[in-house]
């Protein structure tokens, strides 16, 4: 009996000491070398710090400018990227920040960018971190390898030009119902404040339940308020160090995200079902991105002889159709309330823009043709992207070491493309790289970035963007409706504070006052 406890004693001791020689490793040892290697490369940051490294001071900065709002004219990059900001004016482009033990290493750049993002096999999207945040959606974006190629074939038919051009009358339905909604407010004195975001909001979520689901808005918002919600939860979450299991711990936040995660696969799961159940009946495919994608799916399928291990299971259909929702709503509504704030500034481009509208159209309804011709409001568009893209910043993992230009990045680094600072570089755009200048964009993007991967609103390389059309689309068709029907300016009571919950928002929203183009 003594020699078993003596035995069961050696074994503790020695699983202590390695679960101890872990922890130290993870929290002071690894990272030492880490710091190590990228110092003797030349890049600089603080020194590390045990356990947090530099999470306090970064989200103490973060919620110190939030309290504030800025002027119209102000450089809007110390509200919304402080971090980053900060980092780079303390260290210089070639620096390094630390989240917890691991360290964060901007890339700025363009070449070095491009190689990075074309490489999408070797530098993949950042792994581990909480696993709330998989709540939210998971689908194309998040997936790597093999499993990101068989999506990524099986869902590109859905934003197939042909496709897109068919969805253009839900695209004009959703826009009307706002743009009749503001004509009833604007039409007692022929000018009305309104805080725009709200309604963009709402329209981008009916287009995409029109075309993704093939039901209104008022069907599928539910869905919208529920992801709303799982996106606050998310940045509150990601703004602590990630302890793994610590965030599995059912708090009360915990438990609502998991209670929003499962409501939004009800919701989605019935609309499936049904549109399966109208396969099964024969019902014709309604076009919609839903009933093509399951199209597509089945035929993968079936060209594999029925075997599924090619195709799609339903739980991965649910998570395509949670992403359309979130990343064909959220990025779109947000294009389009910073190319109104910003047309609300500048009444020239504005007039332009509605000159160029009402040559095309009329008062008549947009169509693909003369959406494709709109030069104008396409440079609008991309001006706004490049100010304030969707998202500020794009992360890459290092998960074996690898040669990057003239450095060596050892395993365990982080490479952060900083979207916003790069997008207002003025050594890639000029002096006039905080201004908005959509003629920059006159001879198109390819022009201005002389093919430098400097311009990132939607991606770059392999996995740009696959609904990058459908947004654009999207866009000018709205635009294009807002113009015919009104002109706009700044409110006195717009509060001007961009700040990031997941995608670059209004933090007060977006108070425009309208007035008819009639009156």
């Amino acid at each position: 009996m003594d020699l078993i406890y003596m035995c069961f004693g050696v074994f503790c001791t020695i699983g202590l000491s390695i679960l101890g020689w872990r922890i130290l490793n993870w929290v002071w040892l690894r990272p030492r070398k880490l710091e190590e290697i990228l110092r003797k490369q030349g890049f600089r940051g603080n020194p590390y710090k045990i356990f947090f490294g530099d999470i306090r001071e970064l989200v103490k900065m973060l919620a110190e400018v939030k309290l504030k709002p800025i002027g119209l004219a102000d450089d809007i990059l110390p509200r919304v990227v402080p971090g980053d900001v900060h980092t780079v004016e303390k260290h210089g482009k070639n620096s390094f920040v630390w989240l917890g033990p691991r360290p964060l290493v901007y890339l700025m750049d363009p070449d070095l960018i491009k190689e990075v993002l074309n490489k999408s096999n070797q530098f993949q999207k950042v792994k581990g971190g909480s696993p709330l945040t998989k709540l939210l959606a998971t689908g194309l974006v998040f997936y790597e390898g093999e499993k990101w190629a068989k999506h990524r074939k099986i869902i590109n038919p859905a934003f197939h030009v042909d496709r897109l051009k068919s969805m253009l009358p839900a695209m004009y339905l959703s826009c009307s119902d706002i743009m009749n909604e503001w004509e009833k407010m604007v039409s007692a004195d022929g000018q009305c404040e309104v805080d725009v975001y709200h309604y963009l909001e709402n329209l981008t979520s009916d287009v995409i339940s029109r075309t993704a689901f093939g039901s209104s808005y008022r069907e599928g918002r539910k869905i919208f308020q529920l992801q709303r919600e799982q996106s606050d939860h998310i940045i509150k979450v990601s703004q602590s160090i990630y302890i793994p299991g610590m965030r599995l711990l059912p708090t009360k936040r915990h438990k609502r995200m998991k209670e929003i995660a499962k409501e939004v696969r009800i919701i989605v799961r019935s609309i499936i079902d049904k549109r399966l159940r109208e396969i099964k009946e024969g019902k014709t495919n309604q076009g919609d991105l839903l009933g093509i994608l399951l199209d597509s799916n089945s035929r993968e399928i079936e060209q594999h002889e029925n075997n599924k291990s090619f195709g799609m299971t339903i739980d991965e259909v649910i998570e395509e159709c949670k992403l359309f929702y979130f990343a064909g709503q959220e990025t779109t509504s947000n294009t389009l309330v910073w190319a109104m704030i910003l047309l609300g500034q500048h009444q020239d481009w504005q007039k332009r823009a509605r000159e160029e509208v009402l040559q095309a159209f009329g008062e008549n309804k947009p169509d693909l043709d003369g959406l494709n011709r709109l030069k104008v409001v396409n440079m609008i568009l991309l001006e706004a992207l490049r100010l304030y893209p969707p998202v500020a910043a794009v992360a890459r993992s290092i998960n074996e070491e690898s040669k990057l230009g003239d450095t060596t990045l050892p395993k365990g680094v982080i490479l952060q493309i900083p979207v916003l600072l790069l997008h207002h570089d003025v050594q890639l755009w000029g002096d006039d790289a905080k201004q908005f200048n959509p003629g920059r964009f006159s001879e198109g993007v390819g022009k201005v970035t002389k093919g430098k991967a400097s311009y990132l609103p939607f991606g770059w390389g392999p996995r740009i963007c696959i609904g990058q059309n459908f947004a654009m689309l999207e866009a000018k068709m709205a635009m294009a409706m807002i113009l015919q029907r009104f002109s706009f300016v700044i409110s006195p009571s717009y509060t001007h504070a961009p700040h990031t919950i997941i995608t670059l928002q209004p933090q007060h929203g977006a108070h425009l006052i309208l007035q008819s183009v009639q009156s």
